[in-house]
């Protein structure tokens, strides 16, 4: 079994002797193990343990999925829903490695198309009005349609489109549904709009979404996965499926989902 240690750059200077612990608990166990500082250093990769928070995760999970490498997920960061494990809890995390004998959560992505180009997203799709600038809009008019049948034209600050895993994030926050990581939808929570019927709607993931934006002398941001993927001032539509690639966490199999996402949000609360 090959492992590589990716981490939270920020975090790294106060943790050297952490990195240390870890690989030479593998080594001992005849696991390779080796440092990974890129998505091009994944090459021949069985799991990938990812030290940092939710953001750490989600800039490695698309590279993973394509390259078929499973996630372990220590909790580094502030919230730590896309992580398996907290800190106090690493060496048992790493004795499941070292055992071989630990399950995997399968985690459901979107695939994008916007302007041509295929994005990737483990959590979510936004695209929402320019808050900056010239190009700042107080609303935007967006059409959103489900196998080619309008659910609703919303004149809104935008549309957010998330997976189960994304759900008890931004969409979350946006007083989207919570959808449990084994459901096979996906859920589409409009934002701040100027309408009282507007709400989430959780709708089959092998249905295609298209979200079209009528310009109207403004400009859209687009963000996957919380990275602004470029700004559009003209006419657009946006097809999101279902994607082929998925993410496999590394799980004890002994976290259950609500224990989990009541500890997180209380959490959120403070």
């Amino acid at each position: 079994m090959n492992v590589g240690i990716y981490y939270n750059k920020n975090f790294i200077s106060e943790n050297l002797k952490l990195i240390d612990h870890i690989s030479l608990r593998l080594n001992s166990s005849g696991i390779q193990c080796r440092t990974v500082l890129s998505a091009e250093e994944l090459d021949g990769l069985d799991v990938l343990i990812v030290l940092g928070g939710d953001g750490t995760i989600l800039t490695v999970a698309g590279d993973c999925a394509r390259c078929d490498i499973k996630i372990m997920g220590i909790n580094y960061g502030h919230m730590g829903f896309l992580a398996e494990f907290e800190q106090e809890k690493l060496d048992a995390a790493i004795n499941l490695i070292c055992s071989r004998d630990f399950k995997t959560e399968k985690r459901s992505m979107l695939d994008i198309n916007v302007g041509g180009k295929d994005y990737l997203a483990l959590n979510d799709f936004v695209i929402q009005r320019s808050t900056y600038g010239n190009k700042y809009s107080n609303t935007i008019n967006l059409s959103a349609q489900i196998d080619g049948t309008v659910v609703d034209n919303y004149l809104a600050d935008g549309i957010i489109v998330s997976t189960p895993t994304g759900s008890t994030a931004y969409s979350l926050a946006a007083g989207g549904s919570i959808l449990t990581p084994d459901i096979n939808a996906f859920v589409l929570t409009p934002l701040c709009a100027h309408s009282l019927h507007s709400r989430p709607i959780v709708f089959s993931d092998s249905s295609v979404l298209t979200v079209i934006y009528k310009k109207s002398n403004t400009a859209v941001n687009i963000a996957v996965d919380g990275v602004v993927i470029g700004e559009f001032e003209d006419s657009l539509e946006v097809n999101i499926t279902k994607s082929q690639y998925s993410v496999d966490f590394i799980t004890s199999g002994q976290v259950n989902f609500f224990d989990k996402l009541l500890s997180k949000l209380s959490k959120w609360s403070r």
